[in-house]
């Protein structure tokens, strides 16, 4: 076994017997090399393995630190599963008391044993072609400026959200490919990008989110196949691209030949900001899911597919097997057909920006930044704090929080943040949560975790 590792196994077992505790900083590498009497490059590669094995992560401009989530990087998908714990803001999930009633209304006739029949029948990426009019009429918006007319050519279908995102990804960019995606993104990417072989290379942004004139330098030091990325209410740091950056965007990606991977998974809360899809129609598969319009157990994923596109698109779902359920579906066009969609992203709207409005009285003073419709914040933690020691003094009030480096596509660098869901716990937990967290805030590491 090489030197490194036995310095890098050393040191896990001091994180794992509690001698290095969460939150604790490591010396820098030229210390720690000065320290153990070994090379600049040997410490390098140490603190690199400690990054891969999940027990460390680097902090912009502040250094390495112990994790508090000590879970290995690969298989596991962190935000994909329920955290287990009494008050969790890391599942991001909204559910609002009149949505069941809503939905069993249009369930009632598919009961018959004649429609239930049909729409137990297998289905394609293709769907049937009353979903797909239906699913281009949810996608095209509400009319108005934001407007953007969706032909139901367009329209595929996908098991879920996840499996559409996945099957855009294997149609646009081959194994051993680079896929150009925001430097904190959707962690469900960095997964799915691992299993596919695709490398993932961080795109800079600014409080505006993604910088076009970035993505050419990028693009221009080592060709990238494709870009991925969440113009509106992005995951995790709740803005939209303003109008001007996204005419910048599609300007830069129609230059340099570039097709992009929209998700739209959140874009039902801001109905009124157009898709980027609107302006690079023909280089952009726009990804989307009824998981969070609707029900978390309700996971069919679409995908609007410009003409070029469609067969490989279709194609990658096949190969994937990654076809949407028939029975949901249909159940998901008369939903949309009676209007029980659309009062359900109405009701999840005015949730959204109730909880906001909440989080914005209870977090009064704090570094936290969203889109007043969204359902999260991002929070830049106060100087005494660091994410990982932060989300361990939450976990032992029972509050289950992110922090910035499940987000950060380079592990080794993430920012002194967490993001917060608001989404999944009733009103009063969600209180109780945020007055928590906001004391911690206030108090010091020292205080609270000795």
């Amino acid at each position: 076994m090489d030197d490194y590792r036995l310095i890098a196994d050393e040191i896990a077992t001091a994180i794992t017997e509690g001698r290095l505790r969460p939150g604790e900083q490591l010396p820098t590498q030229r210390a720690f090399a000065r320290s153990r009497g070994i090379a600049a490059s040997t410490a390098g590669r140490v603190y690199r393995e400690l990054v891969r094995r999940g027990l460390t992560t680097g902090e912009v401009g502040r250094g390495t630190f112990v994790r508090a989530d000590r879970r290995p990087p690969g298989p596991h998908v962190p935000l994909a599963e329920p955290a287990g714990t009494p008050i969790d803001l890391e599942l991001n999930y909204p559910v609002v008391p009149e949505q069941s009633a809503l939905l069993a209304a249009g369930l009632t006739p598919l009961l018959r044993a004649d429609a239930l029949g049909a729409a137990l029948r297998p289905v394609g990426a293709a769907g049937t072609a009353a979903a797909r009019r239906a699913f281009a009429e949810l996608a095209s918006g509400p009319g108005g400026a934001s407007s953007w007319q969706v032909s139901r050519e367009d329209v595929l279908f996908a098991g879920s959200g996840r499996q559409a995102i996945a099957g855009a990804l294997a149609a646009l960019v081959p194994p051993g490919g680079r896929l150009g995606v925001e430097a904190l993104t959707y962690p469900v990417v960095r997964a799915v990008a691992q299993r596919l072989g695709i490398a993932l290379v961080p795109l800079p942004m600014d409080e505006s989110g993604l910088l076009p004139d970035a993505l050419a330098a990028v693009h221009r030091s080592a060709p990238l196949s494709a870009v991925y990325l969440q113009p509106r209410l992005q995951n995790p740091l709740g803005g939209s691209l303003p109008a001007e950056r996204r005419a910048a965007l599609a300007d830069e990606l129609r230059r340099l030949d570039l097709p992009v991977v929209e998700d739209a998974i959140w874009s039902f809360l801001r109905p009124d900001l157009a898709p980027l899809a609107a302006l690079v129609p023909e280089r952009t598969i726009l990804v989307d899911s009824v998981s969070k319009r609707l029900a978390p157990g309700l996971s069919t994923g679409f995908a609007v597919v410009p003409a070029a596109l469609r067969d490989r698109m279709a194609a990658a779902l096949r190969s994937g097997g990654w076809a949407p359920s028939g029975f949901a579906l249909e159940a998901v066009v008369r939903w949309i057909g009676d209007g029980a969609v659309a009062a359900v992203e109405a009701a999840k709207r005015a949730d959204a920006t109730e909880r906001q409005l909440l989080a914005r009285k209870l977090l009064a003073g704090q570094q936290v930044r969203s889109d007043p419709c969204s359902y999260y914040v991002w929070w830049e933690l106060p100087a005494a704090w660091r994410a990982e020691t932060f989300v361990a003094a939450a976990a032992r009030e029972s509050i289950a929080i992110t922090p910035a480096a499940a987000f950060a596509v380079d592990p080794r660098v993430s920012p002194s943040a967490v993001r917060v869901g608001l989404a999944s716990p009733p009103l009063p937990d969600l209180t109780r949560a945020l007055e928590t967290l906001a004391r911690i805030a206030r108090s010091s590491p020292e205080e609270l975790l000795e």
